[in-house]
Formats: C-alpha cells, sequence, structure tokens
C-alpha cells in the first residue's frame, strides 16, 4: 500500500507493528550530522536514509533494495527488547527510487542531547558510556556508524546510542572494544573534542 509521510510525500510502504503511519504536522529536527531531513511527528521521528562520506555525492539516498533497512530495524529491535539503553524503534518506510530504494527509519522521540553538545560529562554519565560500548563487546555486535554524534544524553541520566545501519554480529575472538575505542576516538578528533573526552574510552576495556 502506498501512503503519505509527513514532510516526505507519497508512495511509501510503511512497515510498523500494527500498521501504524505516522500522521500529522512535520517538525524539521536538526541533524547531528549536519544533513538536515528529519522530522519530528508527534512523538515520532521520521529519519530518511542519507549516505555519508565521499557517495553522499554520487548516490545520497537510493539503495538496492529494503532489505538493508529491514536488517537495521531489526537489530535495533532486539537491542530494545534486551533492555539496551536506545531509543524506541517503531519500524521503517520504503519506496522506489530510480533504480533502487530510498528508507526512512521511524523511532519514538527521546529527549536529550548530542554528547558533542555537552563534553563536561560526570563519572555516572561516562560510565553509562563505557557500560554501553561493554554490552555491545559482550554480544559481539559491531556498529560501523557508532560515533560521538549518535549518543545521547537524556535529561535523567546515563546515554542512550542510535544508528545500528550495517550492524553485524562478528566472531568471538574479535577485539571490539579495541574497535570501538578507536571509531569514537577518530569522530571526537573530527569534532575537536576536548582531552577529557578521550578519557571516556580507556585504553583497557574496563571490568
Amino acid at each position: 500500500m502506498n501512503l503519505e509521510l509527513p514532510g516526505l510525500g507519497g508512495g511509501w510502504r510503511v512497515c510498523t507493528p500494527g500498521g501504524i503511519v505516522p500522521a500529522g504536522e512535520p517538525i524539521p529536527l536538526a541533524s547531528a550530522h549536519g544533513r538536515g531531513g528529519i522530522f519530528r511527528v508527534g512523538d515520532m521521528v521520521l529519519r530518511p536514509y542519507r549516505r555519508g562520506g565521499f557517495l553522499r555525492h554520487v548516490n545520497e539516498r537510493t539503495y538496492r533494495s529494503h532489505l538493508r533497512f529491514a536488517a537495521e530495524h531489526a537489530v535495533h529491535r532486539g537491542l530494545w527488547d534486551s533492555g539496551f539503553p536506545t531509543v524506541e524503534p517503531l519500524g521503517y518506510a520504503w519506496r522506489p527510487c530510480a533504480m533502487g530504494v530510498e528508507g526512512v527509519l521511524i523511532t519514538r522521540l527521546a529527549d536529550g542531547q548530542v554528547w558533542p553538545g555537552r563534553w563536561d560529562l560526570s563519572a555516572e554519565r561516562a560510565s553509562a558510556i563505557r557500560d554501553g560500548v561493554a554490552s555491545l563487546c559482550d554480544w559481539g555486535l559491531w556498529s560501523p556508524d557508532l560515533n560521538a554524534t549518535n549518543i545521547i544524553l537524556p535529561p535523567e541520566g546515563g546515554a542512550l546510542f542510535l544508528d545500528w545501519d550495517r550492524a553485524a554480529f562478528v566472531p568471538a575472538d574479535t577485539d571490539l572494544w579495541t574497535r570501538y575505542r578507536n571509531r569514537l576516538h577518530r569522530s571526537l578528533r573530527k569534532l575537536g573534542a576536548p582531552k577529557e573526552a578521550y578519557a571516556i574510552m580507556e585504553a583497557e576495556r574496563h571490568p
């Protein structure tokens, strides 16, 4: 069924529990990635899939099939159901585009500030970030898009982790802690973070 999504036009095939379709006035949200195009609709967030890096200049939004969106939602749903600190996944939508498809991730709105907007973290916040990464390591889940802008600091404390596109399970002997530390440090360098931010991910995994 072809449906309308607020702020994104029509022709969408929406895959959500119970067939829930976002409806209402779309409110643009600032994107931590600087690419924009994210909308709030009521208590939902619609985030169109966009390529980063060099590829965004060649093919920003067209993908081969909707299976990539379905895979991210499945991983995200599994994390949420396991009690991992992330935003609530509600589903995804896709529609034909050029020689492929484009997609939208649908999640529940969560209050908070992205980590780069608040470098002066308390010990509790720092521990929440380390604990989240440690859990991903324990599960053997590698998320290549995990960076500082994908970590939200809710007003009540803790940390929420976002963006599970291309996340996949890896062999048990993979040193994921080092991978995640290097990935986060790379994003911190790009953001010009203070040296205190690097201490969040210690040289060795904490107990």
